[in-house]
This record gives structure tokens, C-alpha cells and sequence, in this order.
């Protein structure tokens, strides 16, 4: 009894520990920006999609929920806060859709698993980063009319980035789910 005690207390302190690593992951990558074609890159899609594929849907969603929890708190977590604004007045921003639809993708990242070839790791990752752009399009477009264009404004001066990160990750898929399964 008592050892199963023990066990799932350090299951417990793990699962904290990766939850809270996770969010500082996203909060760094969101501040760095990285020279890119035609507009500078943050790598916050990459680590969502990593945290779904290394962490699982439980813990790699709790790492994102403790994230936007945090932004909308008013820690300057997101990327251009505290420049553009914090707290809950920023997260209902022009990037609300986006950063929701970062659940959306880090839970279907994490249905990639050890059986997927790369062709199929690719496509689960277009799938799950196109759930960001279609929440982060519709919240825009209702924000700032449908009228203005969308798709040339919230996607389209960054989907080079986004090919690279997807591309970048299926590399690197295998390994990161031997390290999982491994744990």
C-alpha cells in the first residue's frame, strides 16, 4: 500500500513538473523571434506540437491551459506582451482564436504515435496547425470584419514558418516518441 502510494505521489510531482516546464517552454518561445520570410518567427506552434507529441493530451494540454491561464492573469507570457498589452484586455485580442487553437493542436498532436510513418506524421501536423489558423481566422474575421482580408492578414505571412516548423518536427517525431515510450 504503501508503495503505491509512494509511486503515484512521484507520478504526481512529475506530472506538475512537466506541466509547469511545458508552460515556460511556450512562454520562451514566444519571446524569441527568429529572422524569417516576410515576417520574423516565434516557435510557440512548434512547442505546442511538441508538447502533444511528447507529453500526451493530459499533460501537454495542461501545459497550454496553465499558459493562456497565466496570460490571461497578466503575466507576460504571450508573444509582443507586455509591449501590446497583458491580461485578459490582450488574450480577447486579435490573437484569441489562434491561441485557442493551440489546444486544438497540441491534443491532435498528441494522437501521433510510434505506427505513423512520416508522411503520416506531416499530414497529422498540417491537420493540427491548421486547427490554430482556422480558430485564429475566425476570431480576426469577427473582430475586425469580414470585409478586410483575412487570410492575407492572419495566415498567409506565415505559413513559410509554419512549413519549416511542421516539416522540422516529423524529422524529429520518431525520437521524440522513443523518448516518451521510454519514460
Amino acid at each position: 500500500m504503501e508503495l503505491t502510494k509512494n509511486i503515484s505521489q512521484s507520478k504526481l510531482i512529475k506530472s506538475v513538473l512537466a506541466i509547469i516546464l511545458g508552460s515556460v517552454a511556450l512562454t520562451i518561445s514566444a519571446k524569441i523571434k527568429i529572422p524569417f520570410y516576410p515576417v520574423p518567427m516565434t516557435m510557440q506552434t512548434f512547442v505546442v506540437l511538441f508538447l502533444g507529441i511528447s507529453l500526451g493530451y493530459k499533460i501537454g494540454l495542461a501545459s497550454i491551459g496553465l499558459y493562456l491561464f497565466e496570460g490571461i492573469l497578466g503575466l507576460p507570457v504571450f508573444s509582443n506582451s507586455p509591449e501590446k498589452g497583458v491580461g485578459l484586455v490582450y488574450f480577447t485580442g486579435p490573437t484569441m482564436g489562434y491561441l485557442i487553437g493551440f489546444l486544438t493542436a497540441g491534443y491532435l498532436a498528441s494522437k501521433i504515435n510510434d505506427r505513423d510513418n512520416f508522411l503520416m506524421v506531416l499530414v497529422k501536423l498540417v491537420i493540427a496547425t491548421s486547427t490554430i489558423y482556422i480558430l485564429g481566422l475566425l476570431w480576426l474575421g469577427t473582430l475586425i470584419g469580414w470585409d478586410k482580408p483575412i487570410i492575407a492578414l492572419g495566415a498567409q505571412p506565415f505559413l513559410l514558418a509554419e512549413i519549416f516548423k511542421i516539416v522540422l518536427l516529423a524529422l524529429i517525431t520518431k525520437q521524440i516518441l522513443k523518448i516518451r515510450n521510454f519514460i
